[in-house]
């Protein structure tokens, strides 16, 4: 209900003065707020009063909304669509924190370029005291002759109808001007718990309407029944609850009809139903609805990453070697697969940290959920949290869509940190608090989520050096750093090469459809005298290449020329006499499990490692290497 004077002002490009002055003119509390910035421009002294503030002018609208904001977006919108608008669904807020129930009245203005909500405030409750207040004289006035043509009308309504009424299966009561309860059908009995003699001639509002579900008190004056009469117009409502006697809530549709004896308002016929029950059953049905969708979601996502996964064509998923660097490296997989304890993998780049991790994993009890890889050093910061914790639409500029994220898709399972130094350092902290707490939100979402997740790291940086130069968060370190596992470079464990190099000709064969060639020993020679300093993914690159390259029985090795060096060129280890008979052990044992446990021929272990068969015959008697240990696994 904007008055003459402020609709004459939309159509005028008036300065905010002009505008503040004829506000202040206006009979019911107004306010202009502009549309930009949010703030109350101009207000009348009735506004001041109704919200208990003095300065109105300067302040940010949003302070008198309290939650209600995203309420006026919705509203505002609408006077954006259709030059006004109203709405009784806002609740104001006053400076001492009463809630104000109010009708706004909005409409949009123009001034000087700037645009402008003209807002007019009805106090709900001063206009329902003020209607219930003339409604009372207005029956006061007609006095004791009225009340009684009242009752003996529902009275007799009620005798005519009374074997109709109560073989209706919904519950049915009449209600006088006063809101006494005039009659009740036995379905309405038996649905409230209320007999008839305990609800005649009394306030029934009060008895069976008297609070909303969340416990807060329902003024009769807000009820719809009550206004359905008043303002003599049907109500049908879906969404409240009557009370039973026994204090339980009753969700309930009903409608409030108003009735007439001689075109007289007499008051009003309510009809309601019982629904708690369907309501209940909608609620599992709805509930069931966000689980499937949630969970195909998150389906999808898995299978999107797995599916990413495999596109990276992975080489291999187990360790292979028999070295004693690869011997002590299972041994820890083995120790701690089993427990929920943090993993640090530390290492050369294509030393196997993440087999090392998968191998982990499926050791674990999370074996049967996925172990999902977050490259830490392949996503850009302002992304970081977006791939991570995953983030609802609108959530920023781009997002068009819900997106699960990583740690979300790995409940249940591991999460692998790789490159976890690569993590931006103002990042670091809120990690570290959702693997500790064990939840996280989405981004543009305010619902925490849990999460169970195991955690696995990996880093080919010393993360110790990174923590001493401010790179890397100390208490996120020690948080991952519970069992630490160090992948050795090949250079230290050449005695893998020829298990290696026959595993991945095997694997490169296979894929490539191509005739496998042979490994001499000539071969194995060079490729132990190479430093290799992309480790073991160097290898496979080079048999793979081999492979291609190959077009006669044995394998042709062709290295990259920069950066060649042989080990006698290198800083090595210095080993026991002790240490290098272990080595030449597993060397021999490893050598022969390639070949079947052959000796001679072109096949052979003796041909594989360069010596004559006689001399490795001599060498399996010294060392005592037994069938079983050719046989058994390494």
């Amino acid at each position: 209900m904007i008055v003459e004077s402020c609709c004459i002002l939309c159509g005028m490009d008036l300065s905010l003065e002009a505008l503040s002055k004829t506000i202040e003119l206006t009979a019911l509390p107004t306010l202009l707020v502009d549309t930009d910035s949010g703030v109350i421009d101009a207000a009348n002294g009735h506004a001041s009063r109704l919200l208990e503030e003095d300065d109105l002018p300067g302040s940010a609208f949003a302070d008198v909304l309290g939650s209600e904001l995203a309420k006026l977006i919705v509203f505002t919108e609408a006077v954006d669509h259709y030059g006004e608008s109203w709405t009784r669904d806002i609740t104001l807020t006053a400076r001492s924190g009463t809630a104000i129930q109010a009708e706004l009245h909005s409409k949009l203005i123009r001034s000087r370029n700037r645009r402008h909500l003209l807002i007019q405030i009805i106090d709900l409750a001063g206009f329902h005291a003020r209607t219930q207040q003339v409604t009372t004289t207005d029956l006061h006035n007609k006095g004791l002759m009225e009340w009684n043509r009242a009752r003996d009308f529902f009275r007799e309504m009620e005798s005519e109808n009374q074997l109709i009424l109560d073989a209706a299966g919904e519950g049915i009561y009449g209600i006088n001007l006063e809101g006494k309860t005039t009659f009740v059908n036995r379905a309405a009995q038996s649905i409230l718990g209320w007999t008839a003699e305990d609800l005649l001639g009394q306030d029934i509002h009060a008895m069976i309407h008297h609070h909303h579900p969340d416990g807060t008190v329902y003024p009769s004056r807000e009820c719809p029944i009550y206004h359905s009469f008043r303002n003599e117009k049907v109500a049908r409502i879906e969404d409240e609850v009557f009370w039973h006697k026994d204090g339980r809530p009753i969700e309930v549709e009903y409608t409030s009809t108003p009735i007439y004896d001689q075109q007289v308002l007499a008051g009003a016929v309510v009809v309601f139903r019982d629904v708690t029950d369907r309501r209940e059953n909608e609620r599992k049905l709805h509930q069931a609805m966000e689980q499937i969708e949630a969970l195909r979601e998150r389906l999808e996502q898995e299978n999107e990453y797995l599916q990413e996964e495999i596109q990276q064509v992975r080489s291999h998923y187990d360790l292979v070697g028999g070295s004693p660097a690869i011997q002590r490296t299972l041994a820890q997989i083995n120790l701690v697969a089993a427990t929920e304890s943090n993993v640090l993998i530390t290492g050369e780049g294509g030393t196997g940290k993440a087999l090392v991790a998968s191998a982990t994993h499926k050791a674990s009890s999370r074996a049967k959920r996925p172990i999902i890889r977050v490259n830490c050093a392949g996503i850009s910061p302002a992304s970081f949290e977006s791939e991570l914790f995953g983030h609802v639409r609108g959530a920023f500029a781009g997002a068009l869509h819900d997106r699960t994220g990583k740690i979300e898709i790995a409940n249940g399972g591991t999460l692998f940190l790789d490159e976890v130094s690569e993590i931006p350092l103002d990042l670091q902290g809120t990690i570290l608090k959702v693997l500790r707490d064990k939840t996280f939100e989405r981004l543009g979402e305010s619902r925490t989520n849990k999460i169970n997740v195991r955690v696995i790291a990996a880093s080919t940086k010393d993360l110790e050096l990174c923590v001493k130069q401010g790179s890397f968060r100390e208490d996120l370190y020690f948080f991952l750093n519970v069992f630490p596992i160090e992948c050795r470079p090949l250079r230290e464990r050449v005695a893998d090469i020829p298990e290696l190099t026959q595993y991945f000709l095997k694997l490169a064969c296979e894929r490539l459809n191509l005739p496998k060639p042979t490994v001499t020993k000539a071969n194995i020679r060079e490729l132990q005298a190479y430093h290799w300093p992309g480790n073991v993914r160097e290898l496979q690159n080079v048999i793979e290449r081999g492979a291609i390259l190959s077009r006669g029985d044995k394998l042709v090795l062709e290295f990259h020329k920069l950066g060649r060096k042989r080990l006698s060129e290198l800083d090595t280890e210095v080993m026991t006499e002790e240490q290098m008979r272990d080595l030449q052990i597993k060397n021999i044992i490893a050598c022969l499990k390639m070949t079947n446990g052959k000796v001679s021929g072109d096949d052979g272990a003796a041909n594989l490692l360069g010596i004559r068969p006689t001399t490795l015959y001599s060498r399996i008697k010294k060392f005592g290497i037994a069938d079983e240990q050719i046989e058994g696994n390494s």
